[in-house]
């Protein structure tokens, strides 16, 4: 039988997104008031933080020049609100984004261009 990480890892061997798209699983962070009270799902705010867990090759150019993403699979980046689409594996849930919404890569808590 193999770990929840070892059927994640086999997942994503078999998921590669297409073009300059990418996955990301969404950070999520404990909400609290600042009196202390720990919000409920329902009251949160969607997370706009992520971990890249996989990478497409790159868009295409209209002259056939092919245009490599400048992320990588573990960057931690900040992206779009509304972006991207969701979907679950083994109940963990990822978002697929272009590259173009993706906002910045975040190193050491500080966001770099």
């Amino acid at each position: 039988m193999l770990t929840h990480f070892k059927k994640l890892r086999r997942a994503f061997m078999n998921l590669k997104p297409l073009g300059d798209r990418v996955v990301v699983k969404p950070v999520e962070k404990e909400e609290r008031t600042k009196s202390g009270i720990v919000l409920p799902d329902t009251a949160k705010e969607k997370p706009q933080e992520g971990i890249i867990e996989a990478v497409g090759p790159g868009r295409i150019l209209d002259n056939g020049t092919k245009v490599p993403i400048e992320l990588k699979v573990g960057d931690k980046v900040l992206y779009a609100k509304y972006a991207g689409n969701e979907f679950k594996i083994d109940e963990v849930e990822y978002l697929i984004v272009s590259e173009k919404d993706v906002l910045a890569i975040v190193s050491n808590g500080k966001a770099k261009k």
